[in-house]
């Protein structure tokens, strides 16, 4: 199963079009920032779930903040950071998804991609896909309870990209 995961897109929608196109996911996970442009996606891509939590800029819903939920067989905690101070250190996060029995948590909130080790968590930030000069994204494949983790810049994939290990 593949998750495509955006943060920070701040209404530039037609840049994760072009993700979805090339990544082929079974899911979407936004992570906040604008919340909008998560229902904005759902719409036009109405095959394919979208989840998205909210972030410091959506300021008229703050509804949905935090989520956990498991897929094949793994935990995942998606939050936007901001609640944890994630600018500061991820050490909060890290115990959170912890204490959680999550092995995988995303956020977004700092605009700077990470892919991070935390004892039993693995960090996942796909930085910014919004207006920026190198927006990005991550891809998770989820099997039979195990991940793999990667972050891609949005202008250099390619339609011949493999997204497949």
């Amino acid at each position: 199963m593949r998750l495509l995961i955006f943060s920070d897109s701040h209404r530039s929608i037609s840049t994760m079009e072009r993700a979805v196109a090339l990544a082929r996911p079974n899911y979407i996970f936004h992570l906040g920032d604008l919340a909008a442009d998560a229902h904005a996606l759902a719409k036009r891509f109405p095959q394919l779930p979208v989840l998205s939590v909210t972030g410091n800029c959506d300021f008229l819903d703050r509804s949905q903040e935090q989520r956990l939920l498991e897929l094949e067989g793994v935990r995942i905690l998606l939050t936007h950071g901001h609640r944890y101070g994630v600018k500061q250190s991820l050490l909060p996060l890290a115990l959170a998804a912890e204490e959680a029995g999550a092995s995988l948590a995303l956020f977004g909130h700092t605009h700077t991609p990470l892919l991070e080790e935390r004892g039993s968590v693995t960090l996942l930030n796909p930085g910014a896909c919004g207006p920026t000069l190198r927006p990005t994204c991550a891809v998770v494949e989820l099997q039979n309870g195990r991940f793999t983790c990667r972050i891609e810049s949005i202008n250099d994939w390619s339609d011949d990209h493999d997204t497949r290990h």
